[in-house]
């Protein structure tokens, strides 16, 4: 981000604005983490802010707080369009190019608003503009921190409920801290939030012991009934379809993170959740080391993301997406051996 940029921003969020927070499709953990960071900050600084997100998101993210006054563009297609016209700026969470929002990214692109993009995912399409980006931050709340304590010099506005929300996506995203991109300023950003209010035990039983029965039991049919494994290519896949979703009553955010119990499986490096959807089928893909999943998804699936989690779609069937998969994985074998 330029420094005449940072200095057009900070000016302008001087004086009170009529601000909308956004961010990606299905929200994970650091979506909603780093938007409602940013939410309850701007609301401090005395402007008028609205979050809308593009679609619903899961259960076990309603707890934190302000998600009572998140607006779901899909149930509130009319309120949404009316905030977005009346906006002076629109700040752009976790995502970098407006096809990851849907039908709201097409709304958004045409009003007059300026847009600010805070994002660490590859190659943004470029429709901000202003833009705090960096790859190699573990998550958007990482650099929505850096807004706050640098950008903004506002370190002292991170109270007990901002330094909640930002905890929240950094976990969620770092994979509580065992990923790779978890650098030692993480670590140190983490201690400033607990230090700040932040319960770390407390958020990560609400994120991750919470579940419910039925995602429970379907867990164990994907491990025991669905997991497909290639030892040659040090492949896992678990597939599941519409039918199967049905079946188990599977709720947004029910899917989370499978994949992940798939990637670890002794000697497995790349695993791949792929799941039937009314529209679509959608595919999620885990790798350890150099395997770049990303390229897959981008060459392959209409979609991206990191090296080592990425996510895409296909409008074939379940069946020949499924092939298509199989198909693909001689080109990267390099990469599994």
């Amino acid at each position: 981000m330029p420094t005449s940029d940072l200095t057009t921003l900070q000016k302008l969020l001087i004086t009170p604005q009529k601000i909308i927070i956004t961010t990606h499709h299905k929200p994970d953990g650091d979506a909603m983490g780093s938007s409602l960071a940013m939410y309850h900050y701007l609301k401090q600084k005395g402007h008028q802010v609205h979050l809308i997100t593009p679609t619903d998101y899961p259960n076990f993210l309603h707890w934190m707080p302000g998600n009572d006054d998140v607006i779901i563009y899909t149930e509130s297609i009319s309120k949404a369009h009316e905030l977005l016209d009346e906006s002076d700026l629109i700040f752009c969470l976790d995502f970098n190019a407006l096809s990851r929002i849907n039908d709201l990214g097409h709304y958004i692109k045409q009003v007059t608003a300026k847009k600010i993009m805070i994002d660490h995912h590859l190659e943004p399409e470029g429709f901000e503009n202003y833009r705090l980006w960096d790859i190699r931050a573990c998550a958007t709340a990482e650099l929505v921190y850096q807004f706050i304590t640098e950008i903004m010099d506002d370190n002292r506005l991170i109270n007990e409920i901002i330094a909640t929300c930002l905890y929240v996506g950094i976990i969620s995203d770092s994979g509580s801290f065992r990923f790779p991109n978890t650098r030692p300023v993480v670590h140190r950003i983490a201690a400033d939030l607990m230090e700040k209010g932040a319960k770390n035990g407390e958020i990560h039983q609400l994120l991750f012991e919470n579940s419910t029965e039925q995602r429970l039991r379907f867990l164990g049919f994907c491990l025991h009934e669905k997991l497909e494994i290639k030892p040659n290519l040090h492949t896992a896949l678990i597939t599941v379809s519409k039918n199967e979703i049905e079946a188990y009553k599977i709720t947004t955010g029910d899917t989370e993170g499978i994949v992940n119990f798939a990637l670890s499986i002794k000697d497995i490096k790349m695993a791949a959740f792929i799941v039937e959807r009314s529209d679509m089928v959608k595919l999620s893909l885990r790798s350890i080391g150099d395997v770049p999943v990303n390229e897959i998804c981008s060459k392959y699936f209409n979609g991206g993301g990191h090296k080592n989690a990425a996510g895409g779609n296909s409008t074939e069937s379940l069946e020949r997406t499924i092939q298509k998969f199989h198909s693909i994985l001689p080109e990267f074998s390099a990469y599994l051996q």
